[in-house]
């Protein structure tokens, strides 16, 4: 087994643990509410959240979609929430599978490819961080502060800083974040990452 995918699937499974349990307050009537990604609705942010997980569900079995799928039609988003907390599931097996079999790298254009547990890593990141969103868009404030810190415990977010510092600047320049926010004293893990990706983690 390789001791860094391994590795990389343990964060994966804590990262996704916290995701699953917020997707599962989503209601239907809470698709239309504003999220930290401005351009994004709830609906719009979990259809996003599906298709890379697609990706990454692909990714296990050796290749790496480049091309996004199409936006799913309005008529998929019926029950967004509940579709994701499965495809959770099955992601985490697929690599655990995938760490099993020793799988080093990801085919991309080109020879050399991705190298699995930094893919797995990132996925990672893409699960809490977006976790987070959707626990931000629910509900009251006090609502949203205790599902948020379920999606990201401070230990999580420790763990996900290197990650974030090695990825977030090279999908900045494809413009898949906001500028970072400086950090502020007495930020912890968790404001600290939310900042690298363009996020208050408190009021400023």
């Amino acid at each position: 087994m390789s001791r860094r995918l391994d590795h990389a699937v343990g964060l994966l499974e804590r990262s996704l643990v916290g995701t699953r349990t917020v997707l599962g307050l989503v209601e239907p009537g809470d698709l239309g509410r504003a999220t930290p990604c401005a351009a994004w609705d709830l609906a719009a942010l979990l259809g996003h959240v599906d298709d890379s997980l697609g990706a990454y569900l692909e990714a296990s079995q050796g290749a790496l979609r480049l091309v996004p799928a199409l936006p799913p039609a309005a008529a998929a988003y019926d029950a967004p929430a509940g579709r994701l907390r499965v495809r959770v599931g099955t992601l985490l097996g697929a690599w655990a599978g995938a760490a099993e079999r020793e799988l080093d790298r990801v085919g991309l254009d080109g020879p050399a490819g991705l190298a699995a547990d930094l893919l797995v890593s990132t996925a990672a990141l893409e699960v809490a961080v977006h976790g987070w969103d959707v626990a931000r868009s629910l509900g009251a404030p006090s609502a949203q502060q205790e599902a948020a810190a379920t999606v990201l415990p401070p230990a999580l977010a420790q763990a996900l800083l290197p990650v974030a510092r090695r990825t977030v600047a090279a999908g900045r320049t494809e413009g898949l974040f906001a500028g970072p926010l400086p950090a502020r004293p007495g930020d912890g893990p968790v404001e600290v990452l939310l900042g690298l990706l363009g996020r208050p983690g408190r009021q400023r």
